[in-house]
């Protein structure tokens, strides 16, 4: 995991705002959410099983998170790797992705080794700047 040093820590915005304009941008709503916290993921690079994220994780200061007036705060961006089976699963589970109870198969490595720190650091700054200039553009976040 490596850790990234934006302006967006600490910012302060509508959930479902931002959520429309993201979208836009090609994150989406991580899986591990909670009413009172969640992330936004977005896909940095995908080759074979290996996929890099940028996760942006936020905690709701307003609300419940399944509302759209929510008001959500942002924590710390950071890029993680999962590693994950690439070909048919070979457990007992594979009965069950086949016939589609099971979606996705678990990470090998849920947070793996990134090489290349510096390419993906800045690959996450570019994409955080992007996220806040279409944010400011629209006048979704509130400086604190």
């Amino acid at each position: 995991m490596l850790k990234l040093q934006t302006g967006l820590e600490g910012q302060t915005a509508s959930f479902g705002v931002v959520s429309d304009c993201i979208r836009e941008l090609g994150y989406h709503m991580g899986g591990n959410w909670d009413y009172d916290q969640g992330c936004f993921d977005h896909i940095l690079c995908q080759e074979g099983g290996e996929t890099i994220y940028i996760r942006i994780p936020f905690v709701v200061t307003e609300g419940e998170l399944d509302h759209y007036e929510a008001s959500i705060k942002f924590g710390t961006p950071y890029i993680i790797k999962h590693v994950v089976h690439v070909g048919l699963d070979r457990d007992g589970d594979s009965l069950l992705d086949a016939t589609g109870f099971s979606q996705f198969q678990q990470p090998i490595d849920k947070d793996g080794k990134i090489i290349d720190k510096n390419r993906w650091v800045h690959a996450g700054e570019v994409a955080v700047k992007d996220l806040m200039d279409c944010m400011y553009a629209q006048n979704l976040l509130k400086i604190s």
